[in-house]
């Protein structure tokens, strides 16, 4: 009886200590930028990643439009509650210059591609270290391009960027992101600098001058959106009848949700969102973890069957399909397919790293004006 009672209390014991240990879940925040795209984060990486590993939970938080400044607060004061932050690669560099950021080395951080291909080769060029950084892991390559009501035309909708500047022939309510980086390039593009020239032209006052001046012609027509969910609502809600956006908000918006919208690919501007982690995070081991599932071929690939952003590396490219749930080729929607990326305008990550501040104060100036 006695041997009985022991064993039963040993049995117990570990019982508790096995459920103890199961509720004791290492939490991982991850900011991001909410809508869509953390919805196909969730698909493609997060519930994956807890399936295989349920002592992790997950958290999101859609602050990365705030990304810089609170990641700044919270070093600042030793208060880190983020874990991984998605973020422009733009962005990354001054963050990684700043010594916000862990710097990463792809051997140890990302997985090879399934051919053995070491990720360092295998992640587009370039794009592991924007500028001089080591601190960016790109996921996707998505543009900022326009959508417009195709019912707002009737039937013949914008088509260069010129047409956005153009109140009498599409007079209209329009919506930009309220940031100066692409309205300053497509203000100046529609104003007839040629592309090679972009750059170089607001590095001088006259030319920020005259970016300004051309927003001017459309600035008391403007709706201004700070999160990448509100130009799809705005247009679908016939508050604007141009837009702004992030090519896979719209795809969502078109094909998804089955709005009046058309998209607008003439220059384009490509981006990179990628992984940054916070310098000499408490959790990197689980960090780490994560981040080399999360970035891997066939995660990337993933990911593109839910958004129509292109995956980062190479080997995840011919693994694109059709969407998940839509059934529908999701080639044709990438913003690097061909047809679409017929007259792309780069952008520059290098000059905006170092001119974000003063173009910042500048933007914002002009609007209180």
């Amino acid at each position: 009886m006695k041997l009985l009672l022991r064993s039963t209390t040993v049995a117990l014991g570990m019982a508790v200590g096995f459920a103890g240990a199961a509720q004791a879940d290492t939490e991982l925040t991850i900011i991001s930028w909410g809508g869509a795209y953390t919805a196909s984060q969730q698909k493609a990486y997060h519930d994956p990643y807890m399936a295989a590993n349920p002592d992790v939970k997950i958290i999101n938080d859609d602050s990365a439009a705030e990304g810089m400044s609170k990641l700044r607060a919270q070093m600042e004061t030793g208060n880190l509650t983020w874990d991984i932050i998605d973020m422009i690669a733009s962005d990354s560099i001054t963050a990684c210059d700043e010594g916000l950021l862990e710097e990463i080395d792809p051997a140890e951080w990302l997985a090879p591609a399934p051919d053995g291909t070491p990720a360092a080769d295998d992640f587009f060029a370039g794009t592991l270290t924007p500028g001089d950084t080591n601190c960016f892991i790109p996921q996707i390559v998505y543009s900022n391009t326009f959508g417009y009501r195709t019912d707002a035309f009737g039937g013949d909708g914008p088509k260069t960027i010129a047409d956005v500047f153009d109140m009498e022939k599409f007079p209209g309510k329009r919506s930009l992101q309220k940031r100066p980086f692409n309205n300053l390039e497509w203000a100046l593009l529609a104003d007839g600098v040629p592309e090679d020239q972009v750059y170089d032209t607001l590095s001088t006052e006259e030319g920020v001058a005259r970016a300004f001046a051309k927003l001017d012609t459309i600035k008391d027509h403007v709706v201004w959106w700070t999160k990448g969910a509100q130009p799809p609502q705005l247009l679908a809600d016939g508050e604007v009848v141009i837009a702004s956006a992030y090519n896979g908000r719209l795809f969502n918006a078109i094909a998804v949700e089955n709005q009046p919208i058309g998209m607008m690919w003439d220059r384009q501007i490509f981006d990179l969102d990628g992984w940054v982690i916070p310098k000499d995070h408490p959790k990197m081991a689980e960090i780490k973890k994560y981040i080399y599932f999360a970035t891997d071929t066939q995660r990337l690939a993933d990911q593109a069957s839910f958004i129509s952003y292109g995956p980062a590396r190479y080997s995840s490219a011919p693994l694109v399909g059709k969407h998940a749930e839509l059934g529908i080729d999701m080639k044709p929607h990438m913003p690097t397919d061909p047809k679409n990326a017929s007259n792309t305008f780069q952008f520059d990550y290098v000059w905006w790293a170092d001119h974000t501040a003063e173009m910042d104060e500048r933007f914002n100036a002009w609007l209180a004006n």
